[in-house]
């Protein structure tokens, strides 16, 4: 008889580095911390000369400004517009006018043809602020194996430690995004499991979590 060997349990949810998310700042099992501000985006493309100069000696003066890390992440996901699809045509089908109805039509009809020829496609931009492991004095905070093992300290410690680190910079880009024109908003929490739900689980896409306090729905959906 041989000898049967215990079953794998793990779920994806053990692979996360996301401890939790508290009071709007990412808590990861490292022991480290994050912010997220998303940030509007400039036609780069659409501007004169003259503009084009400024904004690069703009974004040119918040680079050098910043004396901290900072990642840049840009997410670009297809649109499904199929719900606006059959909102115009409920509008074009209850329309009296048969000229307003026929403009209807063509618009629709317009849609329709752009979607097939192009992807319609929604891009977001984030600033990524960490507040690194090593701020609390943890030599092993880039350890492999480090990833396992519980928080070195609690969540409430780790929690004002990384405010007091990262509101500060989190200010000073939010003033040097003013100051090229950009508007940035720091994620709140909600915003945060929504966004890390809809990016480890594609298919759910835009499936609303209702109210995050004491949540227990993870990141992943298990199969």
């Amino acid at each position: 008889m041989q000898p049967t060997s215990a079953p794998i349990r793990a779920t994806t949810q053990e692979f996360l580095d996301i401890e939790d998310i508290i009071d709007d700042i990412l808590i990861l099992r490292s022991g480290g911390a994050a912010v997220l501000i998303e940030t509007t985006a400039v036609n780069f493309g659409l501007l004169s000369e003259e503009e084009q100069d400024a904004l690069i000696y703009a974004y040119a003066s918040f680079l050098n400004s910043l004396s901290f890390p900072l990642q840049v992440v840009i997410l670009s996901k297809r649109m499904d517009i199929s719900s606006y699809i059959e909102f115009i045509l409920q509008e074009e089908t209850k329309q009296p006018n048969p000229v307003i109805k026929d403009r209807i039509r063509n618009y629709r009809e317009f849609i329709l043809s752009t979607i097939k020829e192009n992807r319609v496609l929604e891009k977001k931009f984030y600033l990524v602020v960490p507040f690194s492991p090593l701020e609390l004095g943890i030599k092993e905070a880039f350890s492999v194996s480090n990833k396992k093992k519980k928080l070195p300290f609690t969540k409430d410690y780790i929690l004002s430690r990384s405010k007091t680190s990262l509101f500060p910079k989190r200010d000073h880009i939010l003033r040097q995004l003013g100051r090229i024109g950009l508007k940035g908003r720091q994620l709140s929490t909600q915003e945060l499991v929504e966004l890390f739900y809809n990016l480890y689980n594609p298919t759910f896409t835009g499936e609303k979590l209702g109210e995050t306090i004491g949540y227990t729905k993870p990141l992943v959906e298990g199969v």
